[in-house]
């Protein structure tokens, strides 16, 4: 599975969250180590609705850039 992730960039650190998996979260000082988090995060997550028997949440959620001219 494939999910779309968000990666936000703080004053001195990253986060990261997952819009398909409400909750699933992960915050670090580089963009590289958050990655790694939310990865495993999303690893985290599934597990617990496998354990809890509970469908996985399709991947629904896509991203993309628009450019557009700065005012």
């Amino acid at each position: 599975m494939k999910y779309a992730i968000v990666i936000e960039k703080g004053d001195t650190s990253y986060g990261a969250y997952v819009p398909d998996l409400p909750g699933c979260v992960a915050a670090a000082e580089t963009r590289d180590e958050v990655v790694k988090l939310i990865g495993e995060a999303i690893q985290f997550h599934l597990e617990g609705f496998k354990e809890d028997g509970s469908p996985l949440p399709p991947p629904l959620s896509e991203a993309d850039y628009i450019e557009v001219a700065a005012a």
